[in-house]
């Protein structure tokens, strides 16, 4: 008997067993064999609906351009003229040039964030690979940048001529290390904040069915449990917006560096 009522509590625990960080799986979207190199993953299809969702946003959403905007022409023209001054205003005017490689990442990051808020959807953002990527692109293109417009001048960007002499050295040394961490940071901070705000909310999810189950005090903690999940969600809409636009700043400062290199 005793035994029976083991297994009995035993296979209970198992069926309230959950896996918050299951949500971040990459799994084939057809068939359930191995994820290989061309294999056509759930990252596959909800990058693809972000494309198309930008694509419906600045393309479809402003064919149609008018005196009087629609709404959806009016959020087009706002992401295009917040991004424009952002980047006037941070790199510059001389920076100009390479606002749609800036507008395209953002874009591409908000939306990616916004969609990986819909209930069963897959936030593309929250893997390191996809965002070590966008990261490592824009560092390559900074840099390829600093060097082709500058030549050896781009390196003036780890000499800091207004210290003194002694200390110029030692604080090269550590700008360089800084530049090469840049890409390491930015791309752990998108993934970090987006898979940190998906997991919490997941348990959350979780817990609240699992306290109706196993005690009788359900009635008082899932209210609380609904109520936490529905704030942590709103904070999740506000890290996916702030997010993008860190991530957005921070690679039109490194623009700057690399058009203005001199300290």
């Amino acid at each position: 008997m005793a035994t029976e009522t083991q297994t009995g509590a035993a296979e209970q625990g198992a069926g309230l067993a959950f896996h918050p960080m299951d949500q971040f799986i990459v799994k084939p979207l057809f068939g359930d064999g191995a994820v290989g190199l061309f294999t056509v993953t759930n990252v596959t299809l909800w990058m693809a609906l972000t494309v198309l969702a930008i694509i419906g946003l600045m393309v479809l959403g402003t064919s149609s351009r008018s005196t009087i905007p629609s709404r959806i022409q009016s959020v087009a023209e706002l992401c295009y003229g917040f991004i424009r001054k952002m980047v006037e205003d941070v790199a510059g005017k001389d920076a100009l040039p390479y606002f749609p490689y800036v507008m395209t990442l953002f874009l591409f990051i908000l939306f990616s964030n916004f969609l990986g808020l819909i209930p069963g959807s897959f936030t593309t953002t929250s893997h390191i690979a996809v965002t070590a990527v966008l990261a490592m692109l824009v560092f390559l293109t900074v840099t390829l940048m600093g060097f082709i417009k500058h030549g050896a001048g781009f390196l003036s960007l780890f000499w800091i001529s207004s210290a003194p002499l002694p200390l110029r050295p030692i604080l090269a040394l550590i700008e360089v290390i800084s530049y090469f961490v840049r890409p390491v940071s930015h791309s752990i901070r998108l993934a970090g904040n987006m898979m940190a705000g998906h997991a919490v909310i997941k348990v959350f999810a979780a817990f609240a069915p699992m306290i109706i189950l196993s005690t009788g005090i359900g009635l008082i903690v899932t209210p609380m449990s609904i109520l936490a999940i529905t704030a942590i969600y709103a904070l999740e809409v506000l890290v996916s917006f702030i997010q993008a636009y860190v991530f957005t700043i921070l690679t039109c400062v490194y623009l700057k560096d690399a058009l203005h290199p001199h300290h």
